[in-house]
């Protein structure tokens, strides 16, 4: 009964639409989204009611990127700013804390109870939080919430925009569980380019092993590459999974090293990690599990 009224609530959010109350296109939240992830779950939320842009293109890796002249202007001129946090914009972290002094600045991860992070070192945390969709879903409260207190005015749209987004990423959580039930618990390996999937791998039911860190500012040892060859034979995995926002390089002479033990190993599938597609992040995230699980059947 609790599930019907969740989903009627949904619908008469899509057949009733709600309006701004924005005299005119000037009026609207200027807001700028670092990650593809986060532009994407701006828009979902603030709908109508706010100007987005995202300073990342599709397939860019946020742990490498630097603010060019463009991302400058468009962070002078934004109302709000929105970054993950938890060091995935390593290189943009003192930007942040300078613009807050004249900014309102949203850290997404924020949203996301410590207890609930992956820690990787002393006070430093995976900051992939994505990858679980019951975290994005924290990430995603916080964000609306943060909207509804600057825009008050329009609350009530971005009220409705979050529960329907919330409900869609219930469905999305239920998609994926369901699917990865298709596939054997001992062949729930997965091996990507780097540590992006610890969070999928806990919520999931998932070993994930990378070939570098949690950033792709590290680089893989011959060691590295060696070792988890090893491990691939041993325990016959049957695909290894490059990512669209890191070079394949590092992963194709994991495969070749594969090869050379006298075991083959697919690497067709490639992964959305700090990036998503075009399609969005439910739709991305699809796409992954699909792959996922088809590939390591």
């Amino acid at each position: 009964m609790k599930r019907f009224f969740v989903f009627l609530f949904a619908l008469l959010i899509v057949v009733t639409p709600t309006s701004c109350k924005n005299g005119g296109k000037g009026e609207k939240l200027n807001v700028v989204a670092t990650t593809t992830m986060l532009y994407d779950l701006a828009k979902q939320i603030g709908g109508d009611c706010v100007n987005v842009y995202g300073l990342m293109n599709y397939g860019v890796d946020p742990h490498m990127y630097q603010a060019s002249a463009n991302d400058l202007s468009l962070l002078k001129n934004a109302d709000v700013i929105i970054y993950n946090g938890l060091h995935l914009e390593g290189k943009m972290a003192e930007l942040f804390e300078n613009l807050k002094k004249t900014k309102t600045v949203i850290c997404a991860s924020d949203g996301v109870k410590k207890e609930k992070l992956i820690e990787v070192g002393k006070n430093l945390y995976d900051p992939h939080i994505w990858f679980d969709v019951s975290l994005w879903m924290d990430a995603a409260e916080y964000v609306g919430n943060n909207f509804i207190v600057l825009d008050n005015k329009n609350a009530h749209v971005y009220y409705e925009n979050l529960h329907y987004y919330l409900y869609e990423l219930r469905k999305l959580d239920e998609y994926i569980k369901n699917k990865v039930a298709e596939l054997p618990e001992d062949k729930r390996v997965l091996i990507t380019a780097h540590d992006a999937f610890s969070y999928f791998g806990r919520a999931y039911g998932f070993e994930v092993l990378g070939l570098m860190g949690i950033s792709t500012l590290t680089e893989a040892s011959v060691n590295d590459v060696s070792n988890l060859a090893d491990f691939i034979v041993k325990n016959q995995v049957k695909a290894i999974f490059a990512e669209t926002s890191v070079p394949e390089k590092s992963m194709a002479a994991l495969a070749d090293a594969v090869k050379g033990r006298g075991f083959s190993v697919d690497f067709s599938g490639k992964l959305y990690s700090d990036s998503i597609g075009e399609e969005g992040y439910i739709n991305s995230f699809k796409k992954n599990v699909d792959t996922i699980v088809e590939l390591l059947k």
